[in-house]
C-alpha cells in the first residue's frame, strides 16, 4: 500500500523562508562584472524587476507570497509526500524512506515554484517578454508555462546537447507559446562568437546564460529570468520544504538524512533550507546531502571563490564553488546538473559544513532510478535520480546495521521526456565520465581577479 501525506490547498505557505537570515557566515556580496565592486540595486535594473532585486538583497526571514501567485500554485500545490514502502520492501531495509514529489506540476518539475512569481513580478512592472536559458529543458518549459499565464512572450536558449536529446521539452515550450532555440545560437553576438571558435560545442549553461542576458540587455521590452543559483530563486523554492515540515508532522516522523540533486541549486535548497534553523538553533541531528554528477563536480571538486555566473562575463560575479566560468562539461543526460557553479547561499552552507556534498556516475544513478521506478512506479528525471542512488545506499547500510533511519529523497521531477537516456542505459550505451582534474585546473586559472 502506497502511503501518501497530503495537505489542503489552504495550507500552501503564505510566506517564503529566507535562509539568509540564519547563516553562520554572512553571504559574500555579488560583484559588478565591470568594476569588481559590490553590486548595487541599480546595477541590476537593466534586466530584473525591482521586487526581485529587493528579494535578492533581502535578509528578512520571511517574505510574503502574493495571493495571485498562491492562486496559481493551487493548480498543483501542495505536492504529495510519499512513504516509499514498496521500495523499502524491495530493499528489505528497516529504514523508512520518504520522497517529496514535485513532478505533479504542469511542467513536471519543481521549477514553476519560482517561474510563476518571476513572471508575475515582471508583468506587474510592465515587462512584455522574458529571455532565459535552460539545460535539460525543465526550467525553459516552466517559464514558458508561467509567461503563458500572464500573456507574456518568452525566448529560451536551450543548451545544444539537451536541445538535441530532449525534443519533447521543446514541444512543451512551443505549446505554451515560447520560442526555443539551440545554444550557442546565431541570434546573439556572443553565440556567434562561440560558434566561430567552437562550431561543434555541446554548449553549456554558462554560454546559454550569456546569450539570454545579452538578449535582455538589448531589448527594451525584455528582462532576464534565471531558474537557479540566485537568492530570490531559492527563496521561492522554499514552498517545498515548508510544506514538507507540515507533512512530516502528519506522518509523526522527522528525517535523519535528506538527499537532493544539485546542479545550480534550487530544488534541494528549496527542500532543505526550512530545516536549517532546526539544525543550527534546535541542534537537530539532521544530515543534508547535495548530490551531483562526477562529470560536473562543482561542490566536490570546485574552488570556493568569486567567479562569473556566465561564460561571457556579463552576469554578476558570485562567491560560490566553481569549476570556472568557461567550463564545458560533457553532454551527460542529467542536463540540468551541468552548471559550472552553484547557488551562493547553498555554497555558503556547504563551506560552513552545514550541508554535505557527494558525486555519482551516470550508470549507477540510472540503476538506482530503475530500482525506484520498478517499486514506486514513478520514472524519475535523471537529475532527481542522483538523490535516489545515495538514498538506496543508505537504506542498504541500515539493512546491515539494523538501524531504522528516516531517509528523505527530494524527487524534483519525472523523467517522461528523458526516456532516450533510459534506453541508452538499458542498451549499455551510457558512458561514465569523471571530469579530469587537469581540465578543472585550467578552467580555474581563468577566474576573475576580484578575489
Amino acid at each position: 500500500m502506497k502511503i501518501k501525506f497530503l495537505l489542503d490547498e489552504e495550507e500552501i505557505p503564505k510566506k517564503w523562508y529566507n535562509v539568509a537570515a540564519d547563516l553562520i557566515t554572512p553571504l559574500d556580496p555579488p560583484l559588478n562584472p565591470g568594476t569588481g565592486q559590490p553590486l548595487k540595486a541599480e546595477d541590476m535594473q537593466l534586466i530584473f524587476p525591482k521586487e526581485l532585486i529587493r528579494q535578492e538583497m533581502n535578509t528578512e526571514r520571511w517574505i510574503e507570497i502574493p495571493e495571485e501567485v498562491r492562486e496559481i500554485y493551487r493548480l498543483w500545490r501542495p505536492t504529495p509526500l510519499y512513504r516509499a514502502s514498496r521500495l523499502e520492501n524491495s530493499l528489505k531495509t528497516p529504514a523508512k524512506i520518504y520522497y517529496k514529489y514535485e513532478g505533479v506540476s504542469p511542467a513536471g518539475s519543481h521549477k514553476p515554484n519560482t517561474a510563476i512569481p518571476q513572471a508575475y513580478y515582471n508583468m506587474k512592472e510592465g515587462i512584455e517578454r522574458l529571455a532565459t536559458e535552460t539545460g535539460a529543458g525543465q526550467w525553459g518549459s516552466a517559464l514558458s508555462f508561467a509567461t503563458c499565464l500572464f500573456n507574456m512572450k518568452c525566448k529560451v536558449y536551450m543548451v545544444r546537447s539537451s536541445y538535441d536529446q530532449k525534443p519533447y521539452r521543446r514541444s512543451m515550450m512551443r505549446t505554451w507559446g515560447a520560442e526555443c532555440i539551440s545554444s550557442p545560437s546565431d541570434t546573439t553576438n556572443f553565440g556567434r562568437k562561440v560558434l566561430a571558435e567552437m562550431p561543434d560545442t555541446p554548449g553549456s549553461l554558462g554560454i546559454a546564460i550569456s546569450e539570454a542576458v545579452e538578449d535582455a540587455a538589448t531589448h527594451d521590452d525584455t528582462n532576464y529570468s534565471l531558474g537557479s543559483v540566485l537568492n530570490h530563486v531559492l527563496l521561492h523554492q522554499t514552498v517545498e520544504g515548508l510544506e514538507l515540515k507540515k507533512q512530516f508532522e502528519l506522518a509523526d516522523d522527522y528525517p535523519d538524512i535528506m538527499f537532493g540533486c544539485c546542479g545550480g541549486g534550487s530544488n534541494f535548497p528549496g527542500m532543505c533550507f526550512p530545516f536549517i534553523p532546526d539544525k543550527l538553533k534546535d541542534k537537530k541531528d539532521l544530515v543534508m546531502v547535495a548530490c551531483e554528477p562526477t562529470a560536473c563536480p562543482t561542490l566536490t571538486k570546485g574552488l570556493y571563490a568569486y567567479d562569473f555566473g556566465d561564460t561571457a562575463g556579463m552576469a554578476p560575479i558570485l562567491k560560490m564553488y566553481t569549476l570556472g566560468h568557461d567550463f564545458v562539461p560533457p553532454g551527460i543526460h542529467a542536463g540540468g546538473l551541468r552548471y559550472h557553479g552553484d547557488a551562493p547561499l547553498l555554497c555558503n552552507l556547504v563551506h560552513d559544513k552545514v550541508i554535505e556534498a557527494m558525486a555519482f556516475q551516470q550508470n549507477e544513478v540510472f540503476k538506482a532510478a530503475t530500482i525506484f521506478a520498478r517499486s514506486e512506479g514513478i520514472i524519475p528525471a535523471p537529475e532527481s535520480a542522483h538523490a535516489i542512488k545515495p538514498a538506496i545506499d543508505e537504506a542498504l547500510v541500515c539493512k546491515q546495521t539494523g538501524e531504522t533511519k528516516t531517509i528523505l529523497i527530494c524527487l524534483s521531477g519525472h523523467g517522461h521526456f528523458d526516456l532516450s537516456a533510459y534506453d541508452a542505459f538499458f542498451d549499455g550505451k551510457l558512458e561514465d565520465y569523471e571530469y579530469p582534474e587537469n581540465l578543472v585546473k585550467q578552467s580555474l586559472a581563468k577566474l576573475p581577479k576580484f578575489q
